[in-house]
């Protein structure tokens, strides 16, 4: 199976997280992008690997947590390789990062 794929947003998501992490820990923010890259193939072989969260998302909208992070991917578990939505630290106001995902599904 291929990896799951980052669409535009989710990379720079990723980026920024990554950067973020590198003004305390570049170790760290290497880590993290092993993590994700990790998370990309366990996603393309597994991908319901991630929880269902109706309160965020419809389906087929899924979240995975980031091992070793408090960050989660949000991604499409309908597609083939499975799309990484978003990279997102947990501790934001998911609801609001993510309303416009049931927007476009309710049009």
């Amino acid at each position: 199976m291929k990896p799951a794929q980052l669409s535009p947003q989710a990379r720079r998501d990723a980026l920024d997280a990554s950067r973020w992490i590198m003004t305390d820990n570049p170790g760290a923010a290497r880590t993290f992008r092993v993590a994700v890259d990790n998370a990309t193939i366990l996603l393309g072989e597994h991908p319901r690997a991630g929880r269902k969260r109706s309160e965020l998302a419809n389906v087929p909208v899924r979240f995975l947590s980031l091992t070793g992070f408090p960050y989660v991917l949000v991604y499409d578990a309908s597609t083939i390789p499975p799309l990484i939505l978003r990279v997102l630290h947990s501790a934001r106001d998911l609801p609001e990062l993510l309303g416009n995902l049931n927007q476009t599904d309710s049009q």
